[in-house]
């Protein structure tokens, strides 16, 4: 592991800010690297509001959006709602829906089936939408690059807005309106939503012109704080607006769907990690193992007892799905050592029997094995589909163009990508991305990095500091936890390795005259040697509570040591 201390700021930087907030330089520090430096920025990030959202009509084509739906509507039209099988592409979906036919009956939704249409707009969909009378799809989290597609339904005489907020190629598809924040030509003052978060927007819109202000749309808002937090997008700006009132949905008064998984669930209040870890892979589960529309079907409903229903079938989707995963990732990397591919700069595997549905969670976990640019493929139809993961800092979206001669279509993000291929292709393909992430990466992406806010003493670690970090929440890309690094610690000689065979490791340390205060470190078992003995060791950690038989103390979440 590389351990990465963040630059100081400047120290009258520090100073002025701590003296405008009544805060210590520490809790200044951190804020300043979060490039918040004035009262009134601390202001808004510690007391995030509603009404700082961008008016939605800012976004290119917004307006062009709200009359066709205004149109259709009042011409009594068939809409279909049509979205990805991911948390995004179904919360978004099921935002879209519901929003709709809260005052519009002809409404309905379209999710298309992993396996035999793959991913985005298809034109089994467009079939769909042809042979029931829909003149208006409204894409969500797809359609960006379906020229083809838009351009099939226009014969058909069927409209589409596109909600997307994947990078566009250097051609939008022909429809009547693209909602994208990362079009070239759109000055959306944020360009880091979500699918389902510019579905919000589309919605926002809808409603300013009925009457309805920002309060009506709260209920929609732990769709969004779940798309947010699965699709790893920023938790900055005005999606941490939208995550921080969700969280607050999903833990106050979340929709029936939610209700049925968390009532499952021994936890009091949801961060945005469990959202992640806990609602999301089982909403996945359904696109994943069976079909997204189960997922639609749950995020909508408003029965407890068919919700209870639908959650679980979906919770049985989802150990389904972690059989698979853990089975297929024990395939892949056996293929990897069988063909001596360890100390190469990716790791690129097939087999035509994986399950397309986990094939993206086994490149995560390849990734994590041999920390480098992935892809793993399977069959879908007569061609390969494949998900690629990437290191961070490294812009696999832009590797997969430089291999574009061997690719059929691809799209995605800059650490996760989507292509298919036909089958002959990919023994060239898989020399070429090996070839392109060779001579573009630098080696040092290659070792994992720990990102360090500042070094810590173990006295400054109180409960004061823990209750103002809790206020830095929720956590994600671009507002990570923060991470302290602390020197010269020593265990007290409770150091042992805990869980199913040790695999954890448990401390108890101090520093020179500190209070003692415990830690965990999960899969660290096998660095116990290293802490025993009263040897001195340094630390990088974020500062967590724990909470055993009703009483609560601060405890070091170890992630690594030396």
């Amino acid at each position: 592991m590389r351990w990465t201390i963040k630059p100081k700021p400047k120290q009258e930087d520090i100073d002025t800010l701590a003296s405008a907030l009544k805060v210590d330089d520490l809790v200044a520090q951190l804020l300043l690297q979060r490039g918040i430096s004035t009262y009134e920025e601390a202001k808004d990030f510690f007391r995030p509001k509603l009404e700082d959202l961008h008016d939605p009509f800012l976004m290119k084509d917004m307006d062009i959006a709200v009359e066709r739906i205004e149109k259709a509507i009042a011409d009594g039209e068939n809409i279909l709602v049509y979205g990805d099988y991911d948390v995004d592409g179904t919360t978004a979906v099921a935002l879209m829906s519901s929003y709709l036919l809260s005052y519009y009956p002809n409404v309905a939704t379209y999710i298309p089936d992993r396996y035999d249409e793959g991913y985005g707009v298809s034109y089994k969909g467009i079939d769909f939408a042809e042979d029931n009378g829909f003149t208006l799809i409204v894409a969500l989290d797809c359609g960006v690059k379906a020229i083809d597609k838009v351009a099939y339904a226009k014969e058909k005489g069927i409209d589409f807005i596109i909600c997307d907020h994947h990078r566009p190629g250097t051609i939008l598809p022909r429809a009547i309106a693209v909602l994208d924040p990362k079009r070239e030509d759109c000055s959306y003052p944020y360009d880091e939503l979500c699918g389902c978060g510019v579905g919000f927007k589309l919605i926002q819109a809808l409603g300013s012109r009925r009457g309805e202000t920002i309060d009506d749309f709260v209920y929609y808002l732990d769709l969004v704080a779940t798309a947010i937090g699965a699709d790893i997008v920023p938790i900055t700006g005005e999606n941490r607006i939208l995550a921080f009132y969700g969280l607050q949905v999903i833990n106050q008064q979340p929709r029936i769907g939610f209700k049925a998984i968390i009532d499952q669930i021994n936890k009091k209040e949801l961060t945005i990690t469990d959202v992640v870890f806990i609602i999301a892979p089982r909403i996945n589960a359904a696109g994943r193992m069976k079909h997204g529309q189960y997922a639609v079907n749950l995020l909508t409903e408003t029965n407890m007892d068919q919700a209870i229903q639908f959650a679980a079938e979906i919770e049985k989707f989802n150990t389904d799905r972690r059989g698979l995963d853990q089975e297929i990732t024990i395939e892949a990397l056996g293929q990897i050592q069988e063909n001596q591919e360890e100390e190469g700069f990716t790791s690129v595997v097939y087999k035509d029997t994986w399950h397309k549905g986990v094939i993206g969670i086994v490149a995560s976990r390849l990734t994590e094995t041999y920390y480098r640019p992935t892809l793993v493929f399977t069959k879908s139809g007569d061609k390969l589909a494949a998900s690629a993961r990437s290191v961070r800092g490294f812009d696999v979206y832009n590797a997969l163009e430089g291999c574009a001669d061997y690719i059929e279509q691809f799209g995605g993000h800059k650490y996760a990508a989507g292509l298919t291929m036909l089958e002959e292709q990919y023994n060239n393909f898989k020399h070429q991305f090996e070839k392109v992430v060779k001579e573009s990466i630098d080696p040092q992406m290659l070792i994992p990095e720990i990102t360090i806010d500042t070094t810590i003493e173990l006295q400054d670690i109180t409960p004061k500091l823990m209750r103002i970090l809790k206020q830095f929440a929720p956590f994600g890309p671009g507002n990570m936890s923060p991470v302290f690094m602390a020197e010269d610690l020593h265990d007290t000689g409770y150091a042992k390795g805990v869980g199913k065979e040790e695999a954890h490791l448990k401390v108890s340390v101090v520093q020179q005259d500190s209070h003692k205060i415990d830690g965990i470190g999960f899969n660290m078992g096998d660095k116990l040697s290293l802490v025993t003995g009263r040897k001195p060791f340094s630390a990088v950690f974020s500062i967590d509570e724990n909470e055993w038989q009703g009483n609560v103390s601060l405890q070091l979440k170890l992630k690594d040591i030396k």
